[in-house]
């Protein structure tokens, strides 16, 4: 059952892959020299035959300037260059820290490794190789394992660093897309700065504060 589903997530994500790599303009080969893996490696993710990892992912969504939850709900953006060898580096260290947060989460969970290969239908050893970084953890199996432990795969997510801090302006700005039309257009408007600065003062202040400040506009008005 378990690789049921892990087949047809790889499909899936190797088809949204292609799209969003089409759409963004990018070849296969700046795809693989970001990743640093070869080309054939960049087609067979694309063909469903084998998954990337979520740090894998979160560089290609990164390049193609897509949030990374486009792989797995769908949100298309749009696309700008990236510094590929910035990239390499973080994606080495994403490993290691997707890996600690998995050991972590297992250790909480009081499971084994050889309770977590189960899931996965492989060895305690890959699971000990995903849990230090040695070895990359295909999304798909990354996605069972989250739900095993109870954990959304946003938890894996990066929060930190250049795409963390990408990740949070993109949230940012669908939050800020969600808002009534009326809202977004006072928002835009410079003139408006001062009316939305007075209203977070008012947000940090006690109930009591808003209270008096009523009292007073009632006053005023009758």
């Amino acid at each position: 059952m378990a690789e049921e589903k892990i087949a047809l997530q790889n499909r899936v994500i190797g088809l949204l892959l292609r799209d969003a790599r089409e759409a963004a303009d990018k070849t296969k080969t700046e795809c693989a020299d970001a990743l640093d893996v070869s080309v054939s490696t960049i087609t067979a993710y694309e063909e469903g035959r084998k998954a990337p990892s979520l740090p894998e992912l979160e560089i290609l969504a990164y390049m193609f300037d897509l949030p990374v939850k486009h792989f797995w709900d769908q949100n298309p953006q749009l696309s700008r260059e990236k510094d590929l060898s910035t990239l390499r580096e973080v994606l080495e260290l994403r490993h290691r820290i997707i890996g600690a947060l998995l050991r972590e989460a297992r250790e909480n969970a009081d499971m084994s490794q050889k309770d977590l290969a189960d899931v996965l239908g492989c060895s305690a050893s890959t699971i000990s190789a995903y849990e230090y970084g040695k070895r990359s953890i295909p999304l798909p199996e990354l996605k069972l394992l989250a739900q095993e432990l109870g954990l959304p795969l946003d938890h894996f997510v990066d929060r930190e660093g250049p795409i963390g801090e990408w990740h949070r302006r993109e949230e940012a700005w669908q939050r800020f897309l969600e808002l009534p039309k009326e809202v977004q257009d006072f928002i835009r408007q410079p003139v408006n700065i001062k009316y939305l600065e007075v209203a977070m003062k008012l947000s940090d202040m006690p109930a009591g504060g808003l209270r008096t400040i009523a009292e007073g506009l009632l006053d005023i008005t009758y």
